[in-house]
């Protein structure tokens, strides 16, 4: 019987690894440490798609469409992951970036048996989201080969939505599935096979990419500042403040009544502060201009930047 994950590289084994349970703990970080080094390399060969992948992200999402991740395993988890950063880092509604796991929220904390295999499942997935036309979804599958991700592209694509393929092989049947395919090769684990190693670490590099990306350009920051940043908490309330301090050239004994009388939202909180304008006002000022900061300071008579 022929083995399907024979030829992948991520299932080879590397000799330089082959004898790390003799090693020291510090010999076997060093192998870790430098076997990691590589993998921004493999990234950064795949930039041109990565690139490609993510305009045709955004103008998927500025038609109105959803933005879908869909994995099984460690790529799924990195996919959930990276899905529900996005509402406290740029104030999204938590449909608008969904992560998509085999096996459901149980497969989060544990191995949920033949989850991966379900090609079924991940058809029916898509189905129970109402994905269609305006929505991109990205597989994420090291080996490029999940059963359950394979089913949720093809259901995905036959509803006309943008699909993207990320994997850490060659030729995958992922990337034969999808309209934008990017392959991270980062070749053979410290423990073979083991693809929560170099694999995991690019795809959350590569989703990071993905989503930061989209934020930047759908104008959910202005310049390098989270300005859509959900102040749940005492530190991020501190941040925002600095951000309404450092984008307005005030004092945060300024910055901070306004953010607190803008309900902590720090666009609105910029725009009082640059035209003495109160928080209805603001946000009427915003919401003529597409609740764009950059847009609605100039019309300010403010220099974007400045």
């Amino acid at each position: 019987m022929i083995d399907p994950l024979a030829g992948l590289s991520t299932e080879q084994s590397d000799p330089r690894y082959s004898q790390i349970d003799r090693l020291s703990t510090e010999q076997v970080a060093r192998l870790m440490n430098a076997a990691d080094a590589t993998v921004p390399g493999a990234v950064a060969r795949a930039i041109p798609e990565i690139s490609a992948a993510v305009d045709a992200v955004v103008a998927r999402m500025r038609a109105g469409g959803r933005l879908i991740y869909v994995g099984a395993g460690t790529s799924g988890r990195l996919a959930v992951l990276d899905a529900s950063e996005c509402p406290p880092t740029f104030g999204t509604d938590p449909e608008l970036v969904q992560g998509v796991i085999a096996g459901g929220e149980p497969a989060l904390t544990r191995s949920v048996e033949g989850a991966e295999d379900d090609r079924p499942g991940g058809a029916a997935a898509m189905a129970e989201r109402g994905v269609g036309a305006r929505d991109a979804v990205v597989g994420v599958s090291a080996s490029g080969r999940a059963p359950f991700v394979l089913g949720a592209l093809t259901e995905a694509s036959r509803r006309d939505a943008l699909t993207v393929g990320l994997s850490c092989n060659a030729g995958t049947p992922l990337s034969a599935a999808v309209l934008h395919p990017i392959e991270v090769i980062v070749g053979p684990e410290v423990v073979t096979g083991s693809t929560r190693l170099k694999a995991g670490t690019a795809q959350k590099l590569v989703l990071n990419m993905i989503s930061t990306i989209a934020m930047v350009r759908l104008g959910r920051t202005y310049g390098n500042a989270m300005i859509e940043v959900s102040a749940m908490n005492s530190k991020l309330a501190d941040r925002a403040a600095r951000m309404v301090s450092d984008i307005t050239g005030t004092d945060l004994s300024v910055a901070r009544p306004a953010l607190e009388a803008a309900g902590w939202q720090v666009k609105v909180a910029v725009l009082m502060v640059e035209r003495g304008l109160d928080a209805d006002g603001a946000r009427a000022l915003l919401e003529r201009h597409g609740d764009r900061l950059e847009a609605a300071l100039a019309a300010a008579g403010r220099v974007p930047g400045a």
